[in-house]
């Protein structure tokens, strides 16, 4: 009846959100939230909350204020750009089936009342826009905002195409994204310097150039207007990256109130912890220090190893409760890069109060530094993997102090909020979650660059 450019707008707007609704639907139906009476039968010792526990009920840190100087539009984008791509949610990963970890907003399936789910590394730039879209700096109105969100979903878009030769084929979506941006009108007003996007994998998937060899990775972030926005990522180009600001990977936790942030950090205050120091990781050939952790940890008493790749580490690995419980026994958590220069695993770390020891200045220190205090030894400790230290870990981290150990616990400990998501549906919880420092320093370096 009508072309595509000829079909009334009313139609084109009830046809996506009939779409939505129907993906919502359609996911809700194999991926439901579990039943919380379930859950409570088979939840983790560790995970559990005693009558002692039930008693903590401060509040860990304070909501970020919106004010007249900060305010966030959503870009109600084409659902192609985002919930659309959830459709084919088995084959968003070529080495998982992303179908249990899309659902509840990206959070993944519960595994334990209090907001603990299975929630997968990549899924920050989903959990980022759930929160975005129910946050108390959110306008409706574009005139009023400072800041202009751009929820697209990235990271699911180049690890589907990870296999797709075609290279045209494979830039699409990125270059209609940036298409359908520049026609808005908001865009022209500052050249998109205010606009930002999240993204949920590592840099090095987002910037293939022209003689690179192909590994499969997309050019968004070499687009000219992309490199004009602001960049949320949970790994940054240490070097390059001028627009990039690193936000977490996400962990286990989902708190949707600051009682049960603050009972979370309480027990990780008073856990006992038998073990030195532990290492979770599997050997990489691109790390090889990764061996040497390995070798160190299995021949001595005070180290709790993980290792992955055995067929009993792969499994547990793969259970939150599992590293958490190692963690969270372990005064020390090694920190040696894998694949890329950072690891999930080092929230996890922060998440259990474990100090992590890092072995690259960019695991961390240059990436998150909205996140991460100026003092890198106030919460963590650093060994050059080129220096004698590297190859007899036990012993420096035995000269650290008890009464040094536990403050730099206490600092950690402090640090998880803002290293947290927070449930999507906790408006003002108080919590000051990765979201809520993300979207504040955000807004000052904007203004910053603006003015």
């Amino acid at each position: 009846m009508f072309s595509e450019k000829q079909r009334p707008p009313s139609l084109t707007r009830r046809g996506g959100f009939l779409f939505l609704f129907v993906s919502a639907a359609w996911l809700v139906f194999r991926y439901p939230f579990t039943d919380i009476n379930v859950i409570q039968q088979h939840e983790h010792p560790l995970l559990n909350k005693t009558q002692h526990d039930n008693q903590v009920n401060e509040s860990p840190s304070t909501a970020a204020i919106c004010d007249k100087n900060m305010s966030v539009y959503v870009y109600p984008l084409p659902a192609k750009f985002n919930l659309g791509l959830l459709r084919h949610c088995h084959k968003l990963n070529v080495h998982t089936d992303m179908c249990p970890h899309v659902a509840n907003s990206g959070l993944g399936q519960p595994i334990s009342s209090g907001g603990w789910f299975a929630t997968n590394q990549f899924t920050a730039e989903m959990i980022f826009h759930a929160r975005v879209e129910n946050h108390p700096c959110r306008t409706r109105d574009p005139s009023r905002a400072s800041l202009f969100y751009v929820p697209y979903y990235g990271g699911f878009h180049v690890s589907n195409k990870f296999r797709e030769h075609n290279l045209t084929a494979r830039d699409e979506l990125d270059v209609s994204l940036v298409d359908f941006i520049q026609a808005q009108p908001w865009w022209n007003k500052r050249n998109g310097q205010d606009h930002f996007m999240a993204l949920g994998r590592v840099v090095r998937d987002f910037i293939r150039r022209p003689n690179d060899r192909d590994y499969g990775a997309g050019r968004l972030l070499n687009l000219p207007a992309v490199k004009n926005m602001s960049v949320l990522i949970i790994e940054r180009h240490p070097w390059q990256g001028k627009n990039q600001y690193g936000i977490p990977y996400p962990s286990y936790f989902h708190p949707s109130t600051g009682q049960e942030m603050a009972w979370w950090q309480n027990k990780m205050r008073n856990v006992r912890r038998p073990y030195l120091f532990s290492f979770i990781g599997a050997p990489r050939r691109k790390a090889a220090i990764r061996k040497e952790f390995i070798r160190q940890c299995g021949e001595s008493t005070r180290c709790k190893l993980l290792n992955c790749g055995s067929s009993d580490g792969r499994s547990k690995c793969g259970e939150p409760s599992e590293v958490l419980k190692v963690m969270s026994e372990s005064r020390f958590c090694l920190q040696a890069p894998g694949d890329s220069f950072t690891r999930r695993s080092t929230f996890d770390s922060v998440l259990a109060g474990c100090i992590p020891v890092f072995f690259s200045p960019h695991s961390a220190y240059t990436q998150y530094g909205w996140y991460l205090p100026g003092e890198r030894s106030s919460y963590s400790v650093f060994i050059d993997p080129k220096s004698k230290a590297s190859a007899r870990i036990e012993e420096e981290l035995v000269k650290i102090s008890s009464k040094k150990v536990k403050m730099m616990r206490e600092k950690l400990l402090g640090l998880i909020p803002s290293l947290t998501y927070a449930h999507p549906n906790a408006t003002n919880s108080g919590i000051g979650d990765a979201v809520d420092v993300a979207l504040v320093s955000l807004a000052k370096q904007v203004n910053k660059v603006i003015n």
